[in-house]
């Protein structure tokens, strides 16, 4: 069993080359290798440590899935959830949604997928997000779907 810990800035070349394996198949999905999660450098994986708590999944001494969020106002925004595609469908992804949602102490989470990732879209659904909109963003022509959960009454962070 693997352990969830905050990610460090020196950790970022190892993000980048999970997230690069975890979005080909998004990529291959839209015949579009020109997504933003394709094109991003060391340095911009370095720079989201500024504004972002970045969590990731530890298997047998290696960084095997990460996420990350940050909270403005009352909303906490996840992104960039991913897993080694040798590792994926065993509970890693799961893990770590539940654990960033942990972390903050919000009304709401909002995440966004593409609106053609079937699995993407089951597997949130399944942790209690529902689309709420649909919207193509300025930095590539795929179209993503929005989507959101309130967060449970009662819950504390840590």
């Amino acid at each position: 069993m693997g352990k969830i810990i905050e990610g460090e800035i020196g950790d970022a070349a190892k993000i980048l080359s999970i997230q690069k394996l975890a979005y080909r198949s998004e990529a291959e999905l839209y015949g579009d290798f020109n997504i933003e999660p394709l094109k991003q450098t060391v340095s911009d994986v370095e720079k989201a440590f500024e504004d972002y708590l970045i969590l990731t999944y530890i298997e047998d001494g290696e960084i095997v899935g990460s996420v990350r969020g940050y909270q403005k106002d009352r909303t906490c925004y996840i992104g960039k959830l991913m897993v080694h595609p040798d590792f994926q469908n065993i509970g890693i992804g799961k893990a770590l949604m539940n654990e960033i949602e942990r972390r903050f102490n919000v009304e709401r989470f909002e995440l966004f997928t593409g609106s053609k990732s079937e699995k993407n879209i089951h597997f949130y659904e399944k942790l209690g997000y529902a689309g709420y909109k649909t919207k193509k963003l300025d930095r590539e022509e795929t179209i993503f779907i929005f989507m959101e959960k309130l967060a449970k009454a009662g819950t504390t962070p840590f």
